[in-house]
């Protein structure tokens, strides 16, 4: 199944959660931080202006993002945990 996101939506895929601390210790899933960086599956069309038209999204596919540990909507799509979130909850773009 394919998601697509409407208007100013994005869909992403958060990067995965560090299994050992940086001293070595196995972390269980309990104790794990959510990682706050993903990368932008699908964009929707834009955020619509006040003339009718669209503003063209700032990110695109394939950027890897920096948002908020608890932004976005979480989604199970085909086993997939996914995110959609507005643009505006998209912190910065990591380059």
């Amino acid at each position: 199944m394919k998601l697509v996101p409407l208007g100013e939506n994005v869909i992403v895929k958060r990067a995965e959660a560090e299994e050992t601390s940086s001293g070595g210790i196995v972390l269980p899933e309990a104790a794990r931080d959510k990682p706050q960086t993903g990368r932008v599956l699908s964009v929707g069309d834009g955020r619509r202006l006040p003339d009718g038209t669209r503003a063209p999204s700032q990110v695109n596919e394939g950027d890897r993002i920096l948002f908020k540990s608890w932004s976005g909507t979480e989604v199970q799509i085909d086993g997939e945990k996914l995110l959609i979130m507005d643009e505006d909850e998209i912190l910065a773009v990591v380059v």
